[in-house]
């Protein structure tokens, strides 16, 4: 994982719990959780777009 490892992880860890405190992480986790959630969401609706708008484009007949 970016060529981490254990020692190093949980002194950013550390770090983390300094500048933010103990009461701001259960928050600062949940956010961070919720915006992966609507990344990945936006992902996959952009995907599908692309292929709805694919196969559309693959039904048109040609005008030649």
């Amino acid at each position: 994982m970016f060529g981490l490892r254990g020692q190093e992880l949980l002194i950013i860890l550390l770090i983390v719990l300094l500048v933010f405190g103990a009461r701001k992480l259960p928050d600062l986790a949940r956010s961070l959780g919720a915006s992966a959630k609507e990344f990945r969401k936006g992902i996959e609706d952009g995907n599908k777009d692309e292929l709805e708008a694919q196969q559309s484009d693959s039904q048109e007949p040609s005008d030649s």
